[in-house]
């Protein structure tokens, strides 16, 4: 968070130490996709920064080759589909899988979302 917020001095300059590690591929990440919704929940609800702002700007910070997390390409379709639906990241996430899982739920806007063509 601080690396993205750059809300706090020290931390920040901490965090981008760590990362540009990650970038010049000195050190490698792993994100688990619970501290991606995480991130994505802070971001919106706290500080109030756009829906298509936070895809973007993930998005670009999940394509280093040097960040891993489970399912990459699940969580970088979740991310888009975050920043064009009306759906929280964490049922994006769920409708991201619809190609590649069966997925059931009650939920009506989620289901409207999994049955469109991904």
């Amino acid at each position: 968070m601080r690396y993205l917020l750059k809300d706090d001095e020290d931390l920040f300059k901490q965090a981008n130490k760590i990362f540009e590690e990650i970038f010049t591929g000195k050190k490698k990440a792993y994100i688990l996709q619970s501290v991606i919704a995480e991130i994505v929940y802070v971001l919106k609800g706290v500080y109030d920064v756009d829906k298509e702002e936070i895809a973007e700007v993930l998005t670009e910070l999940l394509k280093s080759k040097n960040i891993k997390t489970q399912d990459k390409q699940a969580v970088i379709d979740a991310l888009n589909l975050y920043a064009n639906k009306n759906l929280d990241f964490v049922d994006c996430l769920i409708c991201a899988y619809r190609d590649n899982y069966s997925v059931l739920t009650f939920d009506k806007k989620l289901n409207k979302c999994i049955k469109e063509k991904g």
